[in-house]
């Protein structure tokens, strides 16, 4: 408790009060910090393994027969559920590994740890137990998709302790992690994938990465670099013109992937999905150049209405599509 004082000490009078709040709960408090450590929200981006679960319905398996995807459900859900555990234990560790960034950012600070809420033992042992547990039940459901969590697993450790102070490397690796994310998703049900997925999976997380990047260095300042080292190497002029690339390649992609990419519809009715993708990319880029957001992606995500709708709608448009109008 000693270095929880001197954590507080460090930021400032709410910081103290809440940690007297903990006092006075009792250890229960921890295991609601410990869960904020997590980042459940953040878990709408493991909603990536669902791709090829979607994208396989009326080929490899039917609606109409619950014993040909009832199975594939639930092995999509236990890669969903790897990926939760394997990357809430990243989160943790980046905490940890981060508490002094953290704690000069102006909303960092409050996580749990940066603020001495949270010990860092209690961190370390949940990061541990997750990380074990995702993997051994990832092995689980097969070995294929095994060595894609446990790869993903170590390429985050390599991302949180030396990967992301490389610049341009630090993107790179968000994106693969979501194209291994979409892998795993196609691995777990045996499915294939078209190889426009991975590209257009690994050009939309370089879209929100870089915005990311570009809503941090506004946010921050002249303070950016003592939140996030990598920030030094990069400029508004340069995120943007790196934006602009991304955002004409992603579109591109997508639009050859809904007509180009084998087992969709012959008579490229995937196209009507087309205006979802585009409208999502613009309001997202309005969110971030406008309004002065895009932080968080998955709060725009849970919080923005006509992000929400959009979603919403592109993946009715798509399930529609892909249950009646395959050839």
């Amino acid at each position: 408790m000693a270095n929880d004082e001197a954590a507080l000490a460090a930021t400032h009078a709410p910081q103290a009060d809440r940690l007297a709040e903990v006092r006075r709960a009792g250890a229960l408090p921890q295991l609601r910090y410990l869960l904020r450590s997590m980042r459940p929200r953040q878990w709408t981006k493991n909603g990536i393994v669902f791709l090829a679960l979607v994208f396989s319905v009326g080929q490899d398996y039917h609606l109409s027969e619950p014993s040909s995807w009832v199975p594939r459900v639930l092995q999509a859900l236990v890669a969903f559920i790897c990926f939760a555990m394997v990357s809430s234990a990243e989160y943790l560790v980046n905490d940890i590994n981060d508490v002094e960034a953290d704690r000069a950012h102006p909303k960092k600070r409050y996580r749990p740890i940066a603020a001495g809420l949270l010990p860092v033992a209690t961190a370390w042992t949940a990061a541990a137990v997750l990380a074990l547990a995702g993997n051994a039940a990832a092995f689980a459901l097969n070995w294929h998709m095994g060595l894609v969590v446990f790869g993903y697993t170590v390429l985050m450790l390599a991302y949180t302790y030396e990967l992301k102070h490389i610049v341009l490397v630090d993107l790179m690796v968000i994106a693969a992690g979501f194209v291994l994310r979409a892998m795993a998703g196609a691995l777990a049900i045996d499915v294939p994938i078209s190889p426009w997925l991975y590209v257009v999976t690994a050009l939309g997380a370089l879209f929100l990465g870089i915005n990311k990047r570009r809503a941090e260095l506004e946010l921050l300042e002249s303070g950016a670099s003592s939140h996030r080292k990598i920030l030094d190497e990069y400029t508004l002029p340069l995120l943007d013109q790196m934006g602009s690339i991304v955002t004409g390649a992603l579109l591109i992609a997508y639009g050859l992937y809904t007509f180009t990419a084998s087992g969709l519809p012959a008579n490229h009715s995937m196209m009507l999905t087309i205006p979802f993708v585009l409208y999502g990319i613009f309001r997202y880029l309005y969110l971030v150049n406008v309004k002065k957001e895009g932080g968080s992606p998955e709060e725009i995500l849970l919080k923005d209405l006509p992000i929400m709708v959009t979603a919403i709608g592109w993946v009715t448009t798509a399930g529609i599509i892909l249950l009646f109008a395959r050839s």
